[in-house]
């Protein structure tokens, strides 16, 4: 731990290409691109699932699929596939992106479809009875009642995307895996302990920040936020109650 906090501490280390700025704008680019890509490809499925109920069967089975898959060996296979198939930088990073959505998708899926499935029938039931069609209760009233679970399941899939970003060193490309896989080819102990470090801060600021801005996108009525009706002050009670003695008097 000494060693990394030296070299944690050493300028050099901070500066250039493979300085940790550097490092630290590959490992955000890999993972906000296949955060993204998850984001377009499970939160209309997933919301469809659950709108509509079909396919509801779908949903554990491509999750469970996708969560048995190894990270490392399907990223290598993709990578041998990628130099035979394709050119230039998209041949190894284009791999990358893949095992990472793939690893991003099954907690958005499931988050998704679990949220919207859950929304009150009374809700829906009311929604529809106001004249909203299909997809108006789906955008209006399902999709910001699930918001909670939806965030909670985009910030588990940040987090395991953050941690397995690193294996994207394997196959030469950038990130914090950088110093990890540099490392134990070198034997130095400090950077690689230096570098699970960094990617362990990155995960932890990163899902602070996603924690404040579900903070501020779900309604606080549903969580517990809602500003409640003062009660009356004892002055304005002592007077409703003197009030209502004079009256009686009367």
């Amino acid at each position: 731990m000494t060693g990394a906090w030296s070299w944690l501490t050493d300028p050099a280390n901070w500066s250039g290409s493979g300085g940790v700025w550097a490092r630290l704008l590959e490992h955000l680019w890999y993972s906000m691109l296949s955060l993204a890509i998850a984001l377009v490809i499970a939160l209309p499925l997933g919301a469809l699932i659950g709108h509509t109920g079909r396919f509801t069967g779908l949903v554990s089975g491509v999750a469970n699929a996708l969560r048995a898959l190894p990270s490392l060996g399907l990223l290598i296979l993709l990578a041998l596939w990628g130099l035979h198939t394709l050119k230039g930088n998209i041949a190894l990073l284009g791999p990358a992106i893949a095992v990472l959505v793939i690893l991003a998708v099954p907690p958005i899926l499931s988050n998704t479809y679990a949220g919207i499935a859950n929304v009150d029938p009374a809700a829906r039931d009311a929604a529809r009875g106001m004249g909203m069609t299909g997809a108006q209760v789906l955008r209006k009233v399902e999709l910001p009642v699930a918001l909670p679970l939806i965030m909670s399941g985009v910030r588990s899939a940040f987090l395991q995307v953050v941690a397995t970003a690193t294996i994207a060193a394997v196959v030469s490309l950038g990130g914090f895996g950088r110093y990890v896989i540099d490392g134990l080819a070198q034997q130095n102990y400090s950077m690689m302990v230096a570098g699970a470090f960094l990617v362990a801060l990155l995960a932890v600021i990163g899902d602070r920040i996603l924690a404040v801005i579900a903070h501020f996108l779900i309604s606080p009525g549903l969580t517990g936020r809602a500003a409640r009706p003062r009660k009356a002050s004892a002055t304005t009670a002592d007077l409703v109650v003197l009030k209502d003695e004079a009256e009686a008097q009367t």
